[in-house]
Formats: structure tokens, C-alpha cells, sequence
């Protein structure tokens, strides 16, 4: 315990330095070309530079970029800091992305969203991805700096993973590294995301509902409001067909407390234009479905079953309809009993005297991902997760909460 608490000295002292890095990555925009913005360079080379002057050698970063011509750098940005370890059997490992979400709404904000603000009484930064992603790297970074300052080698190798592209569905990160780079992880690795969790810091995710949702567009025949009889309402078969689609909670009706809700959701969203006016009988529908189903039942059980309610609506109305994925994603489980959760659990036991519990989420991380490739991951971290929101803010006392816990990780055997 008192190397801890050493390394709880040190970050409290550098509360400073922190707002600081905070305040750097915040006036570089990292948003995708798909909303408009140039990637992640120019904050990846900030970062970098910041972490030279910090202390940590250039030589222990290491590039893995992937290319996207639309961006003016040419590549979107990966790199992984290693911090070596007494032992290399296994790493762990820190993820964080870059990017962030465009602001949004400029009228909603009370500062400018890229110059951080601090609120010295109320703890609180504010400003466009401060907490996402911003709070879970800086944590990562003073971790490790923490253990450099006091002159620390950790009990096994610490990586942090600045990654790009989590915003738009990690093609050009997680996905990328995981396809082109599979040699960086191992299976043995404790892989943290700290991209998600709860003002106190005690859930664990370990595992996400299945994904799915559908664009569904429905063809009928355009008549006159007065003579439906001479045309196939597309939007009344549509909206028949949301019915029926919704009605899937009852179908694929168990629950799992391990999620909240405990049940599966399937639930009509979006709806695009379809006629002019109220006289128009429409031979043209699009709605979209957002289902968020329990990882027991799998996305083909759920497409089986959406197909025959599709057909019976078909065969009632005259109509055709045609279903596009615009999102299709299930990964399974991280177990309740994998060393990572194990180890983070105890970590924040001892760091904070916080007994930590395993979770499910209805959303989408990257541990999706690699899930999906056979590496078990643990989303946490102590957060209000108001990400995307205008006037978006993290504590500061969070930052430093989450990078004590990370160094109780680092130093245990």
C-alpha cells in the first residue's frame, strides 16, 4: 500500500498538468471527414509532443496508422506507448480514441466547445470530449507518468492505445489494428476500455447487446386520398409492420439483470418524408428499426423471424418490402470471471475500497470488437457519461480517481 499511495501523492500533485493536457487535446479537433473534419493527426501529434516533454521517450511509441485518403494527413492515427514491465508474459492494456463528435448545436453551449473551461468550485472541465474520450487517456497517460516520476517499473507491461475512428464505427482503429495488426494482442493480455461506466465507478461492462438495425421500405401503388381502393398504402402496411416488429419484445421475451433494461428492445426510430400532402395515398415508406437484443439470442434467429413477419405483412397488403442493415453487430460475453475483471475489481478495492460489479450495455464499445476476435475486455471508468452533449464535462477528481486505480493494476503481480 505505500507504493500506492506514493503514486496517489503524485497525482494529486499534478492535477495542474492534467487540466492542462486536457485543454491541448480539446483545441484540436479530431472529427471524422464523415462530419466534415480532417481525422486525427494534428491531435495525435500534439499528444505526442506533449508526452516527449512529459518525459516518456519517442522511441517507445510506436505508429500503426491506417490510410484514408479523405483526410489531409493521408492516414488516421494509431499509436501504442509501451511502458516496459518486470515480466512480458502479459500486457495491460489502456484503450482510448481520439476523435471526438462535432458540437453539435453552438447555441446549446455556454463557452466555446474547443477551449476547455475550468469551474475551479465544482471540479468540473468543460468542453467538447473532455470525457469522451478525453478523461479515460488522460487517465491512462498519468498513470503511467505517475509510475516514471517515482522511478516504478510495473509488475507487467502497460500499453496505451491512442486509437482513431471510434466515433464512425473504428474502421480505421480497432477494426484496422485488429485486422492488419493482430500480432499486438494477446489472448493472456488485460485489456481496459475506459470509455464508459457510472459516477461511481463500480460497474464493470462485460458484455453488449447484439445490434441490429433495419431500414425498412415498403413499395405500394400512389392513389388518391379518397380512392385507397385503387392504390396499396405503403405507410399503413409500414406501420403495421412497426407493430409487428415491436411486438418481437414478447417474441424473444427472457431477461438478464445483467442489463438494464433486462429485456430485448426493438423499437421503430427514424421515419423519412413520404408524400406532400394529406390527399395522397403514399406508394412509398421508409421507417428504421433500433433493436438492442440480449447476446442469447443471435442476429440470425432475429432476422428469421423479422423475414416472417415481413412476408405476412407483404401477403395482407399487396406490397413489397425491402430490409438494409445500416448497423448489424453481436459479440459475445466477456466472463464475470476473466482475469481482467478479476484484477480490475480488486484493483478498485484496494485503490478506493470500491466493491465493483460486472454489467451489460444496450450501446456499442470497441470491446464489441475485440470480443469478436477472442480477446476478453472491460469497459469502466467514473463518469457521468454525458458524452456528445453540448457543455459536455468530466470531473477532474475523476481523472485522478481513475489513474490511481490504474496504477493499483500496474503495480500488483
Amino acid at each position: 500500500m505505500e507504493t500506492l499511495e506514493t503514486l496517489k501523492t503524485t497525482l494529486n500533485a499534478m492535477r495542474p498538468q492534467m487540466i492542462e493536457l486536457e485543454r491541448v487535446l480539446s483545441s484540436i479537433p479530431a472529427i471524422a471527414p464523415e462530419s466534415g473534419g480532417d481525422g486525427e493527426s494534428k491531435k495525435c501529434a500534439a499528444l505526442e509532443k506533449w508526452l516527449c516533454e512529459a518525459g516518456f521517450e519517442k522511441s517507445q511509441m510506436q505508429h500503426f496508422d491506417a490510410p484514408d485518403k479523405r483526410v489531409s494527413s493521408g492516414v488516421r492515427p494509431n499509436v501504442v506507448l509501451t511502458i516496459p514491465g518486470k515480466s512480458d508474459e502479459y500486457a495491460i492494456w489502456v484503450m482510448a480514441h481520439m476523435d471526438v463528435v462535432p458540437p453539435g448545436d453552438l447555441k446549446l453551449w455556454k463557452s466555446d466547445p474547443f477551449m476547455v473551461q475550468y469551474d475551479e468550485k465544482s471540479d468540473k472541465l468543460i468542453g467538447r470530449g473532455v470525457e469522451d474520450n478525453q478523461q479515460g487517456l488522460v487517465s491512462g497517460v498519468f498513470a503511467a507518468l505517475s509510475l516514471l516520476k517515482n522511478n516504478i517499473t510495473p509488475e507487467h507491461t502497460v500499453k496505451l492505445l491512442f486509437m482513431a475512428d471510434e466515433e464512425f464505427g473504428s474502421e480505421y482503429g480497432i477494426k484496422f489494428l485488429l485486422r492488419k495488426h493482430p500480432e499486438l494482442f494477446n489472448n493472456h493480455d488485460l485489456i481496459l476500455i475506459p470509455d464508459g461506466g457510472d459516477e461511481k465507478g463500480e460497474t464493470i461492462e462485460v458484455a453488449e447487446k447484439n445490434i441490429l438495425w433495419l431500414r425498412v421500405h415498403t413499395i405500394g401503388q400512389q392513389s388518391h386520398g379518397s380512392m385507397p381502393n385503387k392504390g396499396k398504402n405503403a405507410h399503413l402496411a409500414a406501420c403495421d409492420l412497426a407493430l409487428r416488429l415491436n411486438d418481437l419484445e414478447n417474441f424473444f421475451n427472457e431477461k438478464d439483470d445483467l442489463f438494464n433494461p433486462n429485456y430485448s428492445t426493438f423499437q421503430p426510430t427514424k421515419k423519412e418524408s413520404n408524400v406532400e400532402t394529406v390527399n395522397i395515398i403514399p406508394g412509398d415508406d421508409v421507417f428504421y428499426m433500433d433493436c438492442r437484443i440480449l447476446p442469447r439470442y443471435s442476429l440470425d434467429m432475429v432476422r428469421a423471424e423479422v423475414n416472417k413477419r415481413v412476408a405476412e405483412v407483404e401477403s395482407k397488403y399487396g406490397v413489397k418490402i425491402e430490409i438494409s442493415e445500416p448497423q448489424a453487430q453481436q459479440s459475445p460475453a466477456t466472463p464475470v470471471s476473466a482475469p481482467v475483471v478479476k484484477k480490475l475489481a480488486a484493483a478498485l478495492k484496494k485503490a478506493h475500497g470500491i466493491e465493483a460489479r460486472p454489467i451489460g450495455i444496450g450501446g456499442g464499445t470497441v470491446g464489441a470488437e475485440l470480443r469478436c476476435c477472442g480477446f476478453n475486455a472491460a469497459i469502466w471508468s467514473t463518469m457521468d457519461e454525458v458524452c456528445h452533449q453540448p457543455n459536455e464535462y468530466c470531473y477532474v477528481r475523476n481523472i485522478i480517481a481513475d489513474a490511481e486505480t490504474l496504477c493499483a493494476m500496474f503495480i500488483e503481480n
